[in-house]
């Protein structure tokens, strides 16, 4: 594993169980098992370094969200949240902690929701064809959402009660 791979990770695991302020730069230094010197040559500050976090984490994310329809999309985030996100958004965590102070943050956050949210219109329309779904999009979404925060005191089993009600939705919608 090369240098920058290596203090993502390091960085992602960090940021991910300890939030943005509680981890330090010396933190991540003794995590990714290098000096303050090559960590800054590699990340420029903490602020870019959580961007560049957010940046490969989306990937991943998006990459297990490219399903056909809202049904696959409740079963891939299941998945995530019993491999990845234990602890609810990432991306939101940082946003919140940072107040929204840290432009940097902020604007990778909300690309991030962005483009979450242009996905799951692009599936909602794939499965009840062309037209307006802006409503159902924005519910399937809430529940989405409130199913990864959930997951942190009621397990990734909340992703199964947000699917079920998705469905309901999905009917409704139909008939």
């Amino acid at each position: 594993m090369d240098t920058k791979s290596k203090l993502l990770s390091a960085a992602e695991q960090m940021f991910d169980r300890h939030g943005y302020t509680a981890t330090g730069m010396d933190r991540l230094t003794a995590a990714a098992g290098m000096s303050s010197r090559t960590l800054y040559k590699h990340a420029g500050s903490k602020a870019l370094l959580l961007t560049e976090v957010l940046a490969a984490r989306e990937k991943r994310f998006m990459a297990g969200m490219e399903v056909t329809s809202v049904d696959a999309l409740f079963v891939a985030v299941e998945t995530w949240l019993r491999e990845e996100g234990r602890r609810g958004c990432l991306f939101l965590r940082s946003l919140a902690e940072t107040g929204g102070d840290a432009p940097e943050i902020a604007g990778v956050v909300l690309a991030h929701k962005a483009a979450f949210r242009a996905r799951l219109g692009e599936i909602v329309a794939a499965e009840l064809g062309p037209g307006a779904h802006e409503a159902l999009t924005e519910q399937i979404l809430v529940l989405f959402e409130g199913a990864i925060h959930a997951a942190v005191y009621r397990g990734p089993q909340a992703a199964a009660s947000a699917r079920a009600a998705a469905a309901v939705l999905l009917r409704e919608a139909r008939a």
